[in-house]
């Protein structure tokens, strides 16, 4: 989900660097040594998940698989997410370094949103019952992007109102797959490695 370089207003860029900044200072600051391996691996698997993309209007549909980040990672998802960014809008061109900010901020703040509210679910002893809080975090974190995505539009101009109803509608199949993805993916780390999720403790307050 790319904004593109030239899309927002000079005070959306500069609100959504600046807020960005302090998600990866405190995504930064819990990311232990623990949460590296996986970060790098979330990371990379958000790189590659959206590589494969369809642009629409100022914006792309693509699988950017950040709720499972915000599960494993918690706020160290900022900086695992910003990595995939940066490396995208430099090796590729995907959205740009004016608005890597905003860009991190839309795909990032929703991981952690979903991962703090889904953190008690996940960890529940049915790993069924995880499963389906799994969902609900694939899921919920593209629709809190696209909503992100649409007020950064929005704040940019009234022109931008039928492109951020497309962002919104065009990533309902991607919200469904998501959460699929998602469930699956909690309920074979429950079954195999459990503490895996233990890293959302460390969420800094």
């Amino acid at each position: 989900m790319h904004i593109v370089d030239g899309a927002l207003s000079s005070a959306v860029v500069i609100g959504g660097a600046v807020l960005t900044v302090g998600g990866l200072a405190l995504g930064v600051r819990s990311l232990t040594l623990e949460k590296l391996p996986a970060a790098g691996i979330l990371s990379a698997t958000f790189f590659v998940a959206s590589l494969i993309h369809v642009p629409i209007g100022p914006s792309s549909v693509h699988l950017i698989m950040n709720g499972l980040a915000g599960l494993v990672l918690g706020w160290s998802a900022f900086p695992a997410l910003f990595v995939g960014l940066l490396l995208q809008a430099v090796f590729f061109g995907f959205g740009g370094l004016t608005v890597l900010g905003v860009n991190t901020l839309n795909i990032a703040l929703p991981a952690v949103l979903v991962g703090l509210v889904c953190q008690q679910g996940i960890r529940h002893a049915n790993p069924r019952i995880a499963a389906l809080w799994g969902a609900l975090a694939g899921s919920g974190a593209i629709a809190l992007t696209t909503l992100c995505v649409a007020v950064a539009l929005l704040l940019s101009g009234q022109e931008f109102i039928p492109a951020a109803k497309l962002v919104f509608l065009s990533h309902i199949p991607i919200m469904v797959i998501e959460g699929l993805v998602c469930a699956a993916a909690v309920y074979l780390i429950r079954r195999v490695n459990p503490t895996v999720f233990a890293s959302l403790e460390g969420h800094p307050a």
